[in-house]
């Protein structure tokens, strides 16, 4: 019955993770929709896995760079198995690679925790925690705003989330496998599988690398065992090795930013936003007030810790037992507790350099290892209960979680997409496709007419966010894209996107010419939706500057330049 059970909880925590993302990059009647992040976040990952395919390391976005400062372990993986198998790209990463991910996650879960409580009910609750759990940001949405949403109102994602950030889902498949194999008590194995999380996730590295030396330290001077400083000592090794196999500009990564994931939690209005409250922060701040600075501060830091965790929250009886001795201290609880406590300490004295909310990353590792936690507390006081009494915490969690899901899902199962890739566009790309290879010119990504567009979806992809996706449906590389991941990883975009708009506004045609043939464009690819006639925004006609017409359709104009003029 429990073998029953777990198989069926786990196959439907696969099917809601996986509705995240089974429903974007396939074929409509109007054009390829895109749901949620995918509109973004997928189509970067499908064109470094296209350009990966192509076996080479350069950025699809940024032609003539190489990829740096990028951990590239997920698209890695799934450019190997689309030349191993063929299966197309977008198929691998949206229907396909999720279902199986989510499937091991939960597999892995069950397995690592009947391991380590050697309880199948526990681990049975530490499944579905894990897949179910959620923030209490639908509370806040619903006094707002009277519905129910407001997933990361706490800034956090949460477990239904988990797909649309694969690295993310495959880092977690590493963490399990690695400590199933630690439980074995296997050597080169679980150092295989934390060695190459750098290149995989690098929060997780951190995580990870922060937990096992924790361990090793415990083990060695306290339990006079050398086992975990093996392992600890091959990841590491490992680790920095892989950390050499990608450029990396030694650029700073991290700033020093205490709590801004406290203030902006309370400043912003699509997070929690008690503006009272923030400016109440920052004026302590400001006046050197350390009583009220202090106190308002530690108030922030718990309402982001319990507006996220929801009901992972019980989790804390397991460390009130820790000290209690109600539980005896093993490995896996040190390994357990540290990554909990640097989870949380780095977001919140740090940001990443220009996408600081990026750091948030390693507060996931918290929820996920606290959903597990969680788990085992309820399963073990679901035991001491009466039969009725079961069958009534059985509908509230069932109903708690089934409120946490439709968070997340109402953002990916509406009849219209957020993004769409036209019917049009799909034409143009794949008629550019056929052609000989070359840099594609775009225009930059225009934020004022994509806000003018927020409330008319579905919105076109060039009016959704900045993406690589000429660079994916054209297999060719663009001269600059997907300004976000270009910005985060430390390129010097915002001077090409210059000098691609002095091209744009320039009447020098010796100039334009001499742009298009030092960069290497052969190609321009132009929306026609724009106020002039031409259907882009030259000042000078394709004539002026020896461009020849190749593709045109209501939406689009390709244009090739002959590179050998000037």
């Amino acid at each position: 019955m429990k073998n029953i059970q777990k198989y069926l909880i786990i196959l439907i925590g696969s099917i809601v993770w996986t509705l995240t993302m089974f429903r974007s990059g396939l074929m409509g009647s109007s054009g390829i929709n895109f749901f949620g992040a995918n509109g973004h976040d997928g189509i970067w990952h499908l064109a470094v896995i296209n350009s990966l395919s192509s076996g080479n390391l350069e950025n699809p976005v940024m032609a003539g760079e190489t990829i740096k400062n990028y951990h590239i372990g997920f698209d890695v993986l799934v450019a190997l198995l689309h030349k191993i198998t063929t299966i197309d790209i977008s198929i691998l990463y949206f229907q396909i690679l999720p279902f199986i991910f989510s499937f091991l996650i939960g597999l892995l879960v069950y397995q690592f925790v009947f391991n380590w409580k050697k309880d199948e009910t526990k681990s049975l609750w530490a499944t579905s925690f894990v897949y179910f759990s959620g923030s209490l940001g639908f509370l806040v949405t619903l006094y707002k705003d009277g519905v129910v949403s407001g997933e990361s109102v706490f800034w956090s994602q949460q477990s239904v989330s988990t797909l649309i950030n694969p690295p993310f889902a495959l880092s977690l498949v590493l963490i399990l496998s690695g400590l199933i194999a630690v439980q074995k008590k296997k050597i080169l194995l679980p150092i295989l599988l934390f060695g190459i999380l750098l290149q995989i996730k690098a929060y997780a590295a951190i995580l990870v690398l922060a937990g096992l030396f924790a361990v090793a330290f415990y083990s060695y001077f306290i339990l006079n065992t050398k086992y975990y400083i093996q392992v600890f000592i091959g990841s590491l090794i490992l680790n920095v090795i892989l950390l050499f196999a990608i450029p990396n500009d030694n650029v700073s990564v991290f700033s020093f930013m205490p709590f801004w994931f406290l203030e902006t939690m309370m400043s912003y209005g699509d997070r929690l936003g008690i503006e009272k409250y923030y400016s109440a922060m920052t004026n302590y701040k400001l006046g050197y007030v350390y009583f009220k600075l202090v106190a308002s501060y530690t108030v922030a830091l718990s309402i982001f810790l319990i507006g996220n965790m929801g009901l992972r929250i019980i989790s804390a009886k397991y460390y009130l037992d820790l000290l209690k001795k109600k539980i005896k201290l093993d490995y896996i609880d040190i390994f357990i507790t540290t990554i909990l406590f640097v989870s949380v300490l780095i977001p919140m004295f740090f940001v990443q350099v220009g996408t600081p909310w990026n750091t948030i990353q390693f507060f996931y590792y918290f929820l996920f290892f606290t959903a597990i936690i969680s788990g085992i507390i309820l399963g073990g006081f679901i035991k001491d209960l009466k039969v009725q009494s079961k069958y009534i915490v059985y509908i509230l969690i069932v109903f708690i979680f089934s409120i946490n899901a439709w968070v997340t899902l109402q953002h990916y199962l509406p009849k219209v997409s957020q993004a769409i890739l036209p019917k049009e566009e799909v034409e143009a790309l794949l008629f550019l496709k056929k052609l000989e290879d070359g840099t594609i010119l775009t225009y930059p990504f225009d934020e004022y007419r994509a806000k003018e567009a927020v409330n008319n979806p579905p919105r076109p992809l060039y009016l959704y966010e900045s993406t690589a996706y000429v660079a994916y449906y054209s297999d060719k590389k663009m001269f600059l894209g997907d300004e976000v991941n270009s910005n985060i990883m430390g390129y010097d975009w915002k001077n090409r996107r210059k000098e691609i708009l002095n091209f744009f506004a320039t009447q020098d045609k010796t100039e334009a010419k001499k742009f298009l043939k030092d960069n290497n464009i052969r190609y321009l690819y132009l929306t026609r939706d724009n106020p002039n006639s031409m259907g882009s925004r030259m000042y000078l006609s394709p004539g002026d500057l020896d461009l020849d017409t190749i593709y045109e359709n209501p939406k689009i104009s390709i244009y090739e330049y002959k590179l050998g003029s000037i």
